[in-house]
């Protein structure tokens, strides 16, 4: 049901609820703030209190919430794409590869695995590794922000790594996508193909024709500015989701294509209209999750939580050392990476049509809260005990 077909009182109903879903968003993010920790795994909890089996039931606005919570997802990616320029997604391909292979290696395996050992099909066991293979871009630079890393010399290894996860990502998720949807080899095969080809065609038209777009858009107004990008998401999500590729993609790819003044413009401008839609993403990804159903898979994603975090602290300090950077830079960078967040919601989301769709759901969300947690609060104390106020390491920063 749409709020334009519904009758007055249904309308003041859903009014009441967004209201109070946001009036509640904000409080969970103030209280995260104060913390110093990500809001997102609050917003997860928000979720199931206000979902299936919760403590309060939002029925009359859950379609409104729906389509902002598709929109979150679209304009989180579009956000991630705007972090890089096209020389630094060159360099960090560059710089990167060999630990962003070793990283998938490291922790997408264990999550195939247990997938395996849960008895899992082939499919659902694949989108458990994608959803212990990438980190949280969003959160990883949040953290780097609040606590003042940014300049820091062990940086680099962590973008380089954030890099090739969310390229590796643009070919993951059509290939996932297409063995989800299932048929016969040869049609999961082409379906693979042209997802694949569609991936390398968006990418090879942002990359070359990118600059023009961007002296385009450069000309008018903040207003005409967040139109154009809202509006070329949306068409560039919508029309790589009819190619069986992932809209989430599409609208990465749309902020890498952006550049110069224009992508800082851009950035700034979204900012605020993708915090709301993303908060409101992730209330609803756990708003379709039963609480009772987390109590199964707490052992898994427990487990899971603590093989992947040590897999994922091992990478990090590996690629930081390929950089010569000294050991609490090593230490800060493997714990920044152990958190994930969006990438794994979004992976667990294209499960719901799978007969384990409602495990992958609460399997993933649980992972996500205990890594959501450990990471920040681990990077937050990486360096105590490990420096003396009397001397600097030179290779620190």
């Amino acid at each position: 049901m749409t709020l334009l077909a519904a009758t007055s009182a249904e309308v003041a109903v859903a009014f009441i609820e967004i209201g109070a879903i946001a009036i509640g968003l904000s409080f969970l993010a103030l209280a995260a703030g104060r913390v110093g920790v990500s809001a997102v795994p609050l917003y997860l909890i928000a979720g199931l209190a206000f979902g299936e089996g919760g403590i309060i039931d939002v029925t009359v606005a859950e379609g409104f919430v729906a389509t902002t919570a598709e929109i979150g997802v679209l304009l989180l990616l579009l956000s991630m794409g705007l972090e890089y320029s096209t020389d630094e997604l060159r360099s960090g391909m560059r710089s990167g590869a060999l630990p962003g292979i070793v990283d998938a290696i490291a922790n997408a395996g264990p999550g195939v695995a247990v997938g395996y050992i849960l008895g899992w099909s082939t499919p659902a066991a694949i989108l458990l590794g994608g959803i212990t293979w990438v980190s949280s871009s969003g959160i990883v630079s949040k953290v780097l922000s609040d606590l003042g890393r940014m300049g820091n010399r062990e940086t680099p290894a962590v973008l380089n790594l954030l890099v090739f996860e969310d390229l590796a990502m643009a070919v993951y998720l059509p290939v996932a996508a297409a063995l989800v949807v299932g048929g016969s080899p040869g049609d999961t095969a082409a379906t693979v193909a042209i997802a694949l080809v569609a991936v390398a065609v968006i990418i090879g038209l942002g990359l070359r024709f990118g600059d023009t777009l961007s002296r385009s858009l450069s000309i008018g107004s903040d207003e005409t500015l967040l139109l154009a990008v809202f509006g070329l998401t949306l068409v560039v999500a919508g029309l790589a989701q009819q190619l069986q590729v992932s809209a989430a993609i599409g609208a990465f790819l749309v902020g890498l294509a952006l550049s110069g003044e224009v992508q800082h413009r851009a950035a700034e401008l979204i900012g605020p209209l993708r915090d709301l839609s993303a908060a409101v993403f992730f209330v609803f990804f756990s708003f379709r999750i039963n609480p009772a159903d987390l109590v199964p898979v707490l052992v898994p994603a427990i487990i899971l939580a603590a093989v992947t975090s040590a897999t994922k602290f091992g990478t990090g300090w590996y690629a930081a050392r390929r950089l010569g950077v000294g050991t609490r830079g090593r230490w800060r960078a493997a714990t920044v990476l152990i958190a994930r967040g969006e990438f794994a919601i979004v992976v667990a989301a294209l499960g719901a049509s799978l007969v384990e769709g409602p495990e992958i759901a609460a399997l993933g969300a649980a992972y996500v809260l205990i890594t959501d947690v450990v990471g920040p609060v681990a990077t937050k104390f990486a360096d105590r005990g490990r420096r003396s106020p009397m001397t600097v390491d030179p290779l620190a920063r």
